[in-house]
């Protein structure tokens, strides 16, 4: 039998989760009690439902997991949770987790991920909490944890228990007067099942592997030495015929093999030359923790993230899921570019604009009002589950490519051709000093709320803007009427064109500034992205005087 016991501690300051979660470099979690005190936190914000809970917990893979799996252990045996439910060696992906806490009906899941930032002994690391409905805990959650661990004194530990979490099966610990259970799952199987209940995995193996009609349709599927290695295997390898071939950078690494695990044209530059110099008709590429997808076609024919979402949301029907459930509203986040609004009016849907941050959709999931949903920032899903989902989102798109017969690249041209152009970019400004870059924000919303900016006109490379809204974003959640402020600052203008800007919370250090530029096209919708978007960039230095904040000549960058 073991027992509880009470190590008195200190608290931390800046323990205060952003938009996922608490991220931070590995050097500071690796102070002494420093994850200790969050998790306790955690656990104290569900003080009045902890007891003979059931948590699940997993990782990306990346260093400290293991380590900070065997202190959750510890911890939630001190404070009276019944039973936690772990992925073998710690690893299960984000969405895997959301999926397993909604199957099981869970208290709620601690991830443990920094997501797309990199990992290593160096770099970052990170803890979030997810509820009951498998998605990122609400602001008043948030707050709540925050609270507590800022004036945390001690935290309950069952220090001599030994639990072995690299091997699948049941472990069952006498702790004091009561039974303590820690289950220990294949990482894969539960969430590869569930994706044969939503798509048509024949379907989808038919394509990969061609017929006599129409030869194979090639894939590489890039997991980035991230937690989506093993589920990558799983699902093209095991059940859908791909080979070695189809595959790369599949097996988790403690430092994602010194990459940087973020889907974009950037940091997936390798997926991308692959593609481009290979005989292959798609590719996609997946973060550290596996909720983030790029989605490319045949040599290397970009889909943004925005042209992505609305793609899916008028392709819905081809996935049985919705066949099933049919199809509810449509939503996106504020910087997102507008292409899914055109989508959701032609086939009225509801439409929802939120603040980034995924836990604004779950909401409106959970009442039955949305369907899919997607943020910019390489972030797509759907209802079922409450976090976005990388693999989810490639095998969606593959279900299209199936149902239609056509190229990634020719899709994308009769869709625009139906609806019009979204040209859009980002601009990251990565790891800024914080202090100018707070002050750009202030007097960027100061000049924009000055009388006689709506209506104001500037002009570049020939091309000239008229304000017509300039605000800072407020959302007002429709189910539970909870207000999120100043969300980031918006400029409109009178030909639809915007430019918005904000700071993230997905850093570990500084500031990292996001430009983002929208521009649409009803007609010319086959011009150079980034001939139709320089005007509008030249215009939004000019009025941030983003370059001067910075100290920056070029972002870090560019998606």
């Amino acid at each position: 039998m073991s027992s509880v016991v009470t190590i008195n501690t200190n608290p931390y300051e800046g323990q205060k989760p952003g938009t996922s979660g608490l991220r931070k470099k590995v050097k500071v979690f690796v102070q002494v009690n420093y994850t200790e005190n969050f998790v306790q936190s955690i656990l104290d914000a569900n003080k009045d439902s902890i007891n003979g809970s059931t948590l699940v917990v997993g990782g990306d893979g990346r260093y400290l997991v293991k380590e900070v799996v065997d202190k959750i252990i510890k911890i939630a045996a001190g404070n009276g949770v019944g039973k936690l439910i772990v992925g073998q060696n710690g690893i299960l992906s984000t969405p895997a987790v959301s999926h397993i806490i909604r199957k099981f009906k869970t208290l709620g899941g601690i991830v443990l991920t920094a997501s797309h930032n990199p990992g290593g002994i160096d770099n970052d690391f990170g803890i979030k909490f997810n509820c009951s409905n498998g998605g990122p805990a609400p602001d008043q959650t948030t707050n709540e944890i925050y609270k507590l661990s800022t004036t945390i004194k001690q935290y309950k530990i069952v220090p001599d228990i030994q639990c072995n979490i690299d091997k699948i099966g049941l472990q069952k610990f006498k702790v004091e007067d009561r039974e303590f259970i820690v289950e220990i799952v294949d990482s894969v199987k539960d969430y590869v099942d569930y994706m044969k209940e939503i798509f048509d995995f024949p379907k989808i193996k038919a394509l990969l592997q061609g017929s006599e009609r129409r030869k194979a349709f090639n894939v590489l599927i890039d997991a980035m030495n991230g937690v989506t290695g093993p589920y990558v295997k799983r699902i093209f390898i095991d059940e859908l015929g791909a080979t070695g071939n189809n595959v790369r950078r599949i097996v988790p690494l403690e430092d994602f093999g010194g990459a940087h695990p973020d889907p974009n044209l950037t940091y997936a530059a390798d997926l991308v030359n692959a593609v481009k110099g290979g005989d292959y008709d798609f590719g996609a590429a997946f973060d550290g923790d596996g909720d983030r997808n790029m989605i490319i076609g045949r040599d290397a024919f970009f889909v943004t993230p925005s042209d992505s979402l609305a793609v899916l949301a008028n392709n819905l029907h081809h996935i049985p899921y919705f066949q099933k459930t049919g199809v509810k509203g449509f939503a996106r986040s504020m910087p997102t570019a507008a292409a899914v609004d055109r989508v959701a009016a032609a086939t009225g849907k509801e439409f929802f604009q939120v603040p980034t941050g995924w836990k604004y959709f779950g909401n409106l999931m959970d009442a039955g009002r949305l369907s899919l949903c997607g943020e910019e920032s390489f972030g797509t899903g759907s209802d079922h589950v409450r976090e976005k989902d990388g693999l989810w989102a490639a095998l969606a798109w593959l279900s299209v490519l199936a149902a239609t017969g056509l190229s990634v690249e020719e899709i994308l041209t009769k869709h625009w051709q139906q609806f019009g152009r979204n040209y859009f970019t980002r601009y990251d400004y990565e790891e800024c000093p914080s202090d100018p870059c707070n002050e750009m924000m202030q007097e960027l919303e100061k000049k924009m709320t000055a009388p006689g900016f709506v209506g104001s006109r500037y002009s570049a490379n020939g091309k000239e803007y008229k304000v017509s809204v300039a605000d800072n974003f407020s959302y007002m959640d429709p189910v539970d009427q909870s207000v999120a402020m100043m969300q980031g600052l918006r400029i409109v203008f009178e030909d639809g064109s915007r430019i918005v800007m904000r700071l993230s919370g997905t850093g570990s250090s500084g500031a990292t500034v996001r430009l983002y530029i929208d521009s649409y096209e009803a007609s010319d919708v086959l011009g150079s992205a980034q001939e139709k978007l320089a005007p509008l960039i030249s215009v939004a230095l000019q009025i941030s005087d983003l370059q001067k904040y910075t100290g920056r000549d070029k972002p870090t960058v560019i998606t």
